[in-house]
């Protein structure tokens, strides 16, 4: 058996524990995931694909189509934000379905903040953010 045969062989074994990983772990593993595809994939909730570098989620079952890609189709899949917890990233605008969570920590204007409500989808500094 060649290497290449045994990694066909091993690939599937992969990806369904690659299914068991948290987001954290995940991000540290991207090339795990499948780049995403507009050619009519059948994608679930919670897959998790990658697209121009990028870890996302799928938030609801659809056949993917050409033009629904992850950047740009919020209903149907949400950016992982909070990659890795010991790294304060820069505040990006989220979407409703992405919010930042209770604790989750980032940089913004200078300054770091700590996010005090769930499911917070405003700038720090204008509601539910505590400077730290």
């Amino acid at each position: 058996m060649t290497l290449l045969d045994l990694a066909r062989k091993l690939r599937p074994y992969i990806e369904k524990a690659a299914l068991s990983l948290n987001d954290e772990d995940a991000l540290e593993a991207k090339e795990l995931y499948p780049q995403w595809s507009g050619n009519g994939i059948n994608y679930k909730v919670n897959d998790r694909i990658r697209y121009e570098g990028v870890l996302y989620k799928v938030l609801l079952a659809h056949t993917s189509q050409e033009g629904w890609t992850p950047d740009i189709s919020p209903s149907l899949f949400a950016k992982v934000l909070i990659p890795d917890e010991n790294t304060i990233p820069e505040w990006e605008q989220p979407d409703s379905t992405n919010a930042y969570q209770i604790g989750d920590k980032v940089t913004h204007n200078g300054k770091t903040w700590e996010n005090t409500i769930a499911n917070n989808v405003w700038e720090p500094g204008v509601y539910g953010w505590s400077e730290i």
